[in-house]
């Protein structure tokens, strides 16, 4: 199944997407940094990214014929700082917004089907409308704007097409977006984004959001009611934290209720698990033997940002628009709120990088790169399931 990757950032969604069976013919990207990432991984011979071609430039500036007929695919995340709750809220008027090229590439390839990701602020009241117009948009690829129409006179001209009875055809999309949790698919991280998925109507093909495999209940219970969790890590009574306010209250939901027998989720990831294996550091150490693992100093907290714990999912890693955002990049070092940052290596694992991945560039391009990137597994999951649609 032949794809398209668009904006790939640090490779995130093109590797998820990649290790669901689609085959990239181009992966583009215009953020030198990143590129250089991409490139230093396929000289590196990483699985997935070996046989990449890489386009180091704007997606605009990129030939699609070159790619040839027969696209399945096109995938990628536009930049998010436009809708971003930590960006400017700049929206359609921020020239970042890279959804007009999102659906103009998909007007000029006819894929099968598409796949793209973005923020949760993508869905806040404000930006509603837009939003609205990017669905009927990449639903009806062949309906262009016209010479000084407006995107509201456009997508008034949209819905009123929508509103037509229409016959499957590949003239148009069905469309389907989701908000997940990437805690809920085994990623040790609680990290909220929009999914929105098309698939092309001729094909007559439907698609599901995939099932939820992971809860924060199956993780209270393996704490707190099993102890399996603890016993996993031959973590002692004594040297348990104790559950927080929000546990115990749920604690008591559970028992009551019965629930600690028959939730057939699986226990969210947590950061402890996650970084099991990695060598522990100090702030200011390196180590050689895992890629990417230095501990910066001077990590603090302050309020309203303070840093993970241990024994939950990690906070959404983020990129920052002034440099590596300091309580939410960081991890807890014990009871009295004392934190330091993660590792490139450390935020890759919570990103579910593979450990073969390198990143280039200063610890916070790094960081950057991480804090824009879809998690691995939960790309995978997706692209997974929409593979299993269009081969059915």
């Amino acid at each position: 199944m032949k794809s398209v990757e668009l904006f790939a950032g640090a490779g995130g969604l093109a590797i998820g997407v990649a290790k669901a069976g689609f085959e990239h013919q181009v992966v583009i990207e215009s953020d030198k940094n990143a590129v250089a990432t991409l490139k230093a991984n396929k000289s590196r011979s990483v699985e997935h990214v070996r046989d990449w071609n890489i386009f180091p430039g704007l997606a605009e500036k990129f030939d699609y014929r070159s790619v040839g007929p027969g696209i399945t695919l096109i995938s990628g995340g536009p930049p998010c700082q436009p809708f971003s709750l930590g960006g400017k809220h700049g929206g359609r008027n921020d020239k970042r917004d890279m959804f007009p090229h999102a659906c103009a590439t998909v007007r000029i390839l006819r894929p099968e089907a598409f796949l793209f990701e973005n923020v949760k602020g993508l869905l806040r009241k404000n930006f509603k409308p837009y939003f609205e117009y990017i669905l009927r948009k990449l639903g009806y690829p062949n309906i262009e704007i016209k010479p000084k129409e407006t995107w509201r006179e456009h997508f008034q001209r949209l819905e009123k097409h929508h509103a037509r009875d229409k016959k499957p055809s590949a003239d148009w999309y069905r469309i389907k977006f989701r908000l997940l949790n990437a805690a809920n698919f085994g990623v040790p991280q609680k990290r909220e984004r929009v999914f929105i998925v098309g698939i092309r109507a001729d094909l007559e093909k439907e698609f599901e959001f995939p099932v939820e495999t992971h809860s924060e209940d199956s993780l209270i219970i393996s704490k707190w009611i099993t102890s399996e969790y603890w016993d996993e890590f031959g973590i002692s009574p004594k040297k348990r934290p104790g559950p927080t306010i929000k546990e115990r209250r749920r604690i008591n939901v559970l028992t009551k209720n019965g629930h600690q027998s028959d939730n057939v989720k699986k226990p969210w990831e947590t950061v402890r698990r996650a970084l099991k294996g990695l060598t522990s550091l100090k702030a200011g150490q390196r180590c050689f033997k895992d890629p990417n693992h230095y501990l910066n100093p001077g990590a603090r907290s302050y309020p309203g940002h303070t840093g993970s714990s241990w024994d939950e999912p990690s906070k959404t890693l983020k990129a920052g628009d002034h440099g590596v955002p300091g309580g939410e990049n960081t991890v807890r070092i014990n009871g009295d709120g004392d934190v330091r940052y993660y590792s490139v290596r450390e935020a890759a694992r919570i990103q579910t990088f593979p450990d073969d991945y390198v990143f280039e560039g200063a610890w916070s391009v790094c960081m950057r790169q991480l804090g824009n990137a879809v998690p691995v597994e939960l790309a995978n999951v997706v692209a997974g399931k929409l593979a299993a649609s269009l081969k059915s």
